[in-house]
């Protein structure tokens, strides 16, 4: 029951593993960074990135197995294709397919800025939106009710 060390695994780098590409901006734990510019020119049938959800993939070898066609990729090829991606309606297994085409992700600098979500506080008071969602249409119907009311039920006098 002797331990054996396989030297093949230990990491004898000085710094940490990372997968270095052409231009990529490697960051500390590995990720490598890419701007728009490096992306765009990956636009060739033999060399496809496109970028989702602000990560980059290599998708070049993916192009003849799509069941879409290769065509479909080549038209996002060195662009942000999350919109197309997206509005197809990719299964989980697709999603999960992705993963082994990931190289590193868009730099901080050519990501969208999405803008901020206004978010509405029901509990405090100050909230003037959420007491008249449902203030105005109750008083219309009041008014309607008396209104009928006042007309059907109304003795007539002759």
């Amino acid at each position: 029951m002797g331990e054996e060390i396989n030297d093949n695994l230990i990491d004898t780098s000085n710094g940490p593993a990372t997968n270095v590409e052409e231009n990529g901006e490697a960051a500390e734990g590995g990720v490598n960074y890419y701007t728009l510019e490096e992306i765009r020119v990956h636009n060739m049938s033999h060399d496809t990135w496109v970028i989702i959800h602000d990560k980059i993939y290599d998708i070049t070898s993916f192009l003849e197995e799509h069941p879409g066609g290769e065509e479909v990729l080549l038209e996002q090829g060195g662009a942000d294709a999350t919109e197309s991606f997206e509005d197809v309606g990719h299964s989980t297994d697709a999603r999960e397919m992705l993963e082994q085409y990931y190289i590193g992700e868009l730099h901080m600098d050519d990501r969208k800025k999405e803008p901020a979500k206004v978010v509405h506080d029901t509990a405090s008071g100050d909230s003037s939106g959420s007491w008249t969602t449902w203030l105005i249409p109750a008083i219309i119907a009041i008014v309607v009710g008396v209104v009928y009311r006042y007309y059907v039920f109304e003795p007539k006098s002759s």
